[in-house]
């Protein structure tokens, strides 16, 4: 709509000035009158776009004035959800859609969050910067490196607002660990760890009876063969490797961007990859390992491991190691410092400590004041790029059992 064109032009030439820094909510509405309100589309309506996405922006509907007009998904059955969800909350049912290219056609749609399949992430948001919509979109950003690549490539073309998904980064907890790190306290780091299990793979939840009637086939399946409508493969994608890649992306993206965010790293340099089927196999045959430890060597001097067993939940631990004490962190909203194993203990680390919370907004509040502001989002599209290195990276190895090397300057993994 011409509002939206109009605000987002006024909001790049204020910046410009320095103006829109200083300028809230409450007086840019006073600027632009009516046309204020933010309209957000969702792409992708399954538990993770109604329940997080959807409900993430709807807390601050008000205070942002914000309003969710538009829902699209293959299944007929989850755009009823969402739409029925929005009128619920604003009166008027969202417009339904089974592609995304119905609701990045409405000119009237200023923002998008993408909550779709992995596979379908970059194409998704590809498609909304050359559309001129801001984004929200989940992790992990990408499956493939040259898709990865574009995508990215499209969103500053367009410079277009995106929030990437790992919204633990914006988890006050973390936060205080980020600016704890920077002290250097810990001493020498030379290793990170995550260790995140459980009894099963968090795939096996999805599956559901899902009528073929219901579903547009072709615009999940996308750019794969066409097949068959198979229900568990359609509802419970995120175990086939086709469509997701399990653990280390799923799962391990969160890790990585964090260990990104505390530290100041960006890319990892190599990595190792190992893993396979050893506990759940049965009729569905998943292709998502369900036991994966992946390495990852930075040119920042330390190694950063992640690992994933689903076949026992217990061992579960988040730690950075330094050579003066130990930052734990395995609950998130509480982590603790403290000076265990600290070989030379000559540093300032005394008993345990609790780490400091750094109050910030949450992750979706971030976003809708971004796209107001025009600033860079908590979890930039450089963030998104970052995390999802990384995952392809790991996945890569896993695939051809070699050591992959990245690039930064050529942006490219290849075995080394």
């Amino acid at each position: 709509m011409q509002g939206s064109y109009s605000r987002r032009k006024f909001l790049q030439a204020a910046a410009a000035g320095g103006a829109a820094v200083a300028m809230s909510a409450s007086s840019y509405s006073r600027v632009v009158g009516a046309n204020d309100r933010i309209s957000i589309g969702v792409i992708g309506c399954g538990s993770r776009g109604v329940g997080a996405h959807m409900a993430g922006v709807h807390k601050h509907a008000e205070s942002q004035n914000i309003e969710i007009t538009a829902v699209c998904d293959p299944w007929r059955i989850r755009q009823e959800v969402a739409s029925a969800t929005a009128k619920k909350w604003y009166g008027r049912e969202a417009r339904k859609f089974s592609s995304y290219r119905g609701v990045l056609a409405l000119k009237d749609i200023d923002a998008v969050m993408i909550a779709s399949c992995d596979h379908q992430h970059t194409m998704h948001l590809k498609a909304a910067a050359e559309a001129g919509k801001d984004a929200y979109c989940e992790k992990p950003l990408a499956m493939r490196l040259d898709r990865l690549r574009d995508a990215c490539d499209a969103v500053k073309k367009a410079k277009t607002v995106v929030q990437i998904g790992t919204q633990l980064r914006s988890l006050p907890s973390f936060t205080g660990c980020r600016e704890l790190y920077k002290t250097g306290i810990l001493g020498t780091v030379g290793r990170i760890e995550q260790c995140r299990n459980g009894e099963r793979p968090y795939w096996y939840g999805y599956v559901k009876d899902v009528k073929a009637k219901d579903v547009d086939w072709k615009e999940f399946l996308m750019d794969r063969p066409m097949r068959p409508f198979d229900p568990v493969l359609y509802s419970g994608w995120y175990g086939y490797r086709e469509f997701s890649d399990g653990s280390v992306p799923g799962l391990g993206s969160h890790f990585i961007d964090l260990v990104h965010y505390i530290t100041g790293a960006k890319f990892p340099t190599s990595c190792v990859c190992l893993g396979g089927t050893f506990t759940w196999k049965d009729e569905h045959k998943f292709t998502c390992p369900d036991h994966i430890q992946a390495l990852w060597v930075y040119p920042d001097g330390f190694m950063v491991s992640y690992s994933t067993n689903f076949g026992n939940g217990s061992g579960n631990s988040f730690k950075i190691f330094g050579d003066q004490g130990v930052l734990d962190m395995v609950n998130w909203t509480a982590p603790v410092l403290s000076a265990e194993g600290g070989g030379k203990r000559m540093g300032e680390i005394r008993g345990k400590k609790p780490v400091k919370d750094v109050p910030r907004p949450d992750h979706y509040l971030d976003w809708l004041g971004c796209l107001r502001t025009r600033k860079t989002p908590n979890a930039s599209i450089d963030a998104g790029y970052q995390h999802a290195v990384a995952c392809i990276m790991a996945m890569q190895s896993y695939d051809t059992g070699s050591r992959m090397i990245y690039d930064a300057e050529k942006r490219e993994i290849r075995k080394g």
